[in-house]
């Protein structure tokens, strides 16, 4: 068994919307912690605390993802106005470009494709914002080969209906988004018939932060997540969405990788955490959670920083985790150890820039907020 490698609404016409500590002291850690007090609602809290909706479901639509397949450095053209363009290269990683033919996106204009937060260990990677762009071409360093690229369309498809829970969904109190309600299309998680990428699950032992490196004042947050699910689970293929939770700007909490059908999310009913895709090598026993945006140069909004402190919070207390303390993380598939903050950044954790130099000063006091 390997470990498993890393990795609302726009809405154009109206479609709804560490002590030292390893696997076994993270199992003891968490073992009297069950799924049932994980899911209950602290007695400040206002709302329902399970996971599982009260009232039923009702059905509310989406625009289906539509994609475009290209592969090679020449001029591609999509069918469709694309939201996104994700690419993936084998060779090294600096010196790759796109620009669009039209749209928005600085038409004609070289764009870099660096920094990010999903990495590949044999080459390179990114997800670019299209602006309505039909057609596009890319240059990849000199020795590149296996370039791939999807153009993704997130907004005008058909619409689609998708059982969404009647009433707010919330865990510890935290109202989140279930994947329905931002309209997770399940068979992308499926390959030849057969799931992708196996549910595998393990003790929490840390929490990474990121950012997804797209644009900031998001008119449409559930198209970029479904944008980004499509660029992980298929263009990468990693068979899901690689973050275990997303935060919009205005504080909305979106469930990320699919954890089971327990109505729980990123666990299942034993308490342990489904692996996920975000930090590779170390992606076992730790949950990760994204800020969608750029944090470089701008911090999160006040509402988003809030909803990451309270989520942290919840899983923290609730899993017996000190967010302030240096851990040994111990990878439970292959042993693999790292030495880092309980909760920390991506670049902790690889040579990366996420989750931008803006948050990642910010840790210190998401710690402190947390305890």
């Amino acid at each position: 068994m390997s470990e498993p490698p890393t990795p609302s609404h726009r809405r154009k016409k109206p479609l709804s919307r560490r002590g030292v500590i390893g696997a076994a002291g993270a199992v003891a850690a968490g073992a009297a912690v069950t799924p049932a007090v994980f899911a209950a609602t602290d007695s400040d809290d206002a709302g329902s605390g399970s996971g599982a909706p009260s009232s039923g479901t009702r059905t509310e639509s989406f625009p289906a993802t539509r994609t475009d397949a290209a592969t090679g450095t020449g001029p591609a053209t999509a069918a469709f106005a694309a939201s996104y363009v994700g690419v993936r290269w084998s060779g090294a990683r600096a010196g790759a470009g796109i620009r669009f033919t039209d749209g928005t996106a600085s038409p004609g204009t070289w764009q870099p494709l660096t920094g990010g937060c999903a990495t590949v260990e044999d080459g390179g990677t990114a997800l670019i914002a299209a602006g309505d762009a039909t057609a596009y071409e890319l240059k990849t360093p000199a020795g590149a080969s296996g370039v791939r690229a999807l153009a993704i369309d997130t907004t005008d498809g058909p619409a689609r209906g998708f059982k969404v829970p009647s009433e707010p969904t919330r865990v510890r109190g935290v109202p989140y988004l279930p994947r329905p309600a931002w309209g997770a299309d399940e068979s992308k998680r499926y390959k030849d018939g057969k799931v992708n990428s196996p549910e595998q699950y393990y003790p929490l032992q840390s929490i990474t932060v990121h950012h997804t490196d797209t644009p900031n004042d998001d008119p449409d947050p559930a198209a970029t997540v479904r944008g980004i699910y499509e660029y992980h689970a298929v263009t990468l293929d990693w068979g899901d969405i690689g973050y275990h939770f997303l935060i919009d700007e205005a504080g909305s909490v979106y469930e990320g990788r699919y954890s089971g059908d327990d109505a729980l999310p990123a666990f299942d009913k034993d308490g342990n955490l489904v692996t996920a895709f975000h930090t590779a090598g170390y992606n076992s026993g730790n949950l990760g959670i994204a800020f969608l945006g750029t944090l470089t140069d701008r911090p999160p909004t006040d509402a988003a920083k809030k909803a990451l402190i309270r989520l942290i919070k919840v899983v923290a207390r609730f899993k017996g985790l000190d967010p302030q303390a240096k851990i040994t993380y111990v990878n439970p598939v292959n042993g693999v150890t790292k030495d880092v903050t309980t909760v920390s950044g991506h670049r902790d954790w690889l040579d990366t820039e996420c989750p931008g130099q803006t948050m990642y000063d910010l840790l210190d006091e998401v710690r402190a907020a947390t305890r």
